[in-house]
């Protein structure tokens, strides 16, 4: 069966259908925002430990960094291990952006009874499609039957009765429930012994932004010690990263407010366009500073959104960032339209 593509492993182009400048009295770079906007529009790639929830991990960075609200990108049992994404402030917003990011475990699946390797490879590769799940008992969702899509299951090696493999799927596949119903396939019945989360969505465990918990301590101590905002750096990434992987449109400035305000975007506030967009897919919304405005759903494909002169491209689906941080430059009563020149 053909492996399906993983959105980290679609290859994206930059198009541009319109040039502009942006205007350096507003906003900021995102790498360049002062402290407190830093944390406000931050996030972490937490290596979560074994043991305490999602949740308890979450308020623990709370208090750690004394932020007024905060986010996760996924939940994970208590004994399973590995990327937590964090959202602090203002960028719990991109939450959502996961759950079109996909994930990526590595098991440990026990069998219950001896089964042969070669037919151990064989059942795993028919998961290899999109899959019906009923969430299990012991799940924080209505236990409802739905589809996940698993992009690649790939087996590593058996010890025993242990099999270890690794599988990228969507997001809200429950990977518990995935052993089980391999198990029931082979014969021989299965559970989960181990798991460990490698991805989330662009958040990796091999990637150099990702921390501990004692890291976040660490380091927010020296900060409020040294007031050196370069150390923030250390554990702390815009909330940006989390966008990564969804298409992206780039607006001009006079567009940014009145997205902010809820407009839908409009073709001549479009400055460049990624390859890949189709009709009803979500995608990101950024300034020519590379700053998240907002996330929309695409009324068009890359290629009509190219050639539109007039009308709406895409609809807001949740604005990111805050009023006022360019010029409004929209008519009162406009509103729902953006993108003047």
């Amino acid at each position: 069966m053909a492996r399906s593509t993983p959105p980290w492993e679609i290859k994206r182009e930059m198009l541009t259908k319109a040039e502009d400048t942006t205007d350096p009295k507003y906003g900021h770079l995102p790498s360049e925002r002062p402290a407190e906007k830093y944390i406000q529009y931050g996030t972490i790639n937490l290596d979560k430990p074994a043991g305490p929830t999602s949740h308890e991990v979450a308020a623990w960075v709370k208090r750690i960094l004394h932020v007024t609200a905060i986010g996760h990108g996924g939940t994970l049992d208590p004994k399973v291990t590995g990327v937590l994404p964090i959202t602090l402030e203002d960028s719990t917003k991109v939450v959502q952006a996961f759950l079109y990011s996909g994930k990526e475990y590595v098991c440990v699946m026990k069998l219950h009874k001896d089964a042969p390797e070669d037919q151990i490879k064989e059942v795993l590769s028919e998961f290899e499609d999109e899959i019906y799940q009923r969430p299990p008992l012991r799940s924080a969702v209505k236990r409802q039957l739905r589809t996940r899509r698993i992009y690649y299951i790939d087996y590593i090696e058996t010890d025993g009765r242990n099999v270890l493999f690794k599988v990228g799927c969507e997001a809200g596949t429950y990977i518990r429930k995935l052993c089980f119903d391999i198990g029931e396939i082979l014969g021989v019945g299965a559970h989960m012994q181990e798991l460990r989360r490698t991805r989330s969505g662009s958040f990796t465990e091999t990637s150099t932004t990702k921390v501990t918990l004692h890291d976040v301590a660490y380091w927010f101590g020296e900060w409020q010690e040294k007031k050196d905002e370069t150390i923030l750096h250390k554990f702390i990434v815009p909330m940006e990263e989390a966008l990564f992987l969804l298409p992206k449109i780039v607006v001009r400035d006079s567009a940014v407010d009145a997205l902010c305000h809820g407009a839908n975007l409009t073709a001549p506030g479009v400055c460049k366009v990624e390859s890949g967009i189709e009709k009803g897919s979500i995608l990101a919304i950024f300034t020519l500073k590379g700053e998240a405005v907002a996330l929309g759903r695409a009324l068009l494909s890359t290629q009509e959104i190219m050639e539109l002169k007039h009308g709406v491209v895409a609809e807001l689906e949740r604005v990111l960032m805050l009023r006022g941080t360019y010029p409004k430059v929209w008519k009162s009563g406009k509103a729902n339209e953006s993108g003047q020149k």
